[in-house]
């Protein structure tokens, strides 16, 4: 059977990206996880963009396991920060700080700063990496949003900034979404479906 390796080890992450990969599963592809494949090293994310990030851990984990691989890197950005946490969105506050300390330290960098000035994006960019073939292909998404001035009441864990995300299309939290609205925006599933044109293993 033909396979790909999901290389996050992000469950929230990895739960979305499996459900964009489900019409793989009608092509008798198996999906396996790092978990799956016993590989526990990390590559350095040194990539200046989300795709140079997304690039560096495809080619790594498909040079380690010899298998097609499927990588993506994201965050938030926010303009009115010089567009930080950018790259840094999950490490923002070092590899240690939770959801909460993200989100409050999130709030505190734009605290009495006025709506018009809290615009943010959600934005990812998706690697696919062959190592048979030296194939590579990159899919990139976002999300328009902004900031709101307190968190919602239905985090979801392993995304701290979707607490904070007013999506513009529905002007709501991105966690209060319906799961129909959230299939529209999701901006990984928009991705996913592209690449998902592009592989041939």
């Amino acid at each position: 059977m033909r396979k790909i390796l999901i290389a996050t080890t992000n469950k929230a992450k990895l739960k979305e990206i499996k459900i964009g990969l489900k019409p793989l599963l009608k092509q008798k592809i198996k999906l396996l996880t790092l978990t799956d494949v016993g590989v526990e090293k990390k590559p350095e994310e040194s990539g200046k963009t989300f795709c140079e990030n997304a690039k560096i851990k495809a080619e790594f984990y498909a040079k380690k396991t010899n298998l097609p691989t499927l990588a993506d890197d994201g965050g938030l950005i926010i303009p009115y920060l010089n567009n930080e946490p950018g790259i840094r969105s999950r490490r923002w506050l070092g590899h240690k700080a939770t959801d909460e300390e993200l989100i409050n330290y999130t709030l505190e960098r734009l605290k009495n700063v006025p709506e018009k000035n809290r615009v943010a994006y959600l934005q990812v960019c998706l690697c696919f990496f062959n190592p048979k073939t030296q194939e590579i292909f990159f899919e990139e998404e976002s999300i328009e949003g902004f900031i709101a001035k307190k968190p919602s009441n239905k985090a979801t864990f392993g995304y701290p900034f979707r607490a904070l995300f007013i999506v513009k299309k529905f002007n709501k939290y991105y966690d209060d979404l319906t799961e129909k609205e959230h299939q529209q925006i999701n901006h990984r599933f928009i991705a996913l479906k592209r690449l998902i044109k592009q592989i041939n293993i």
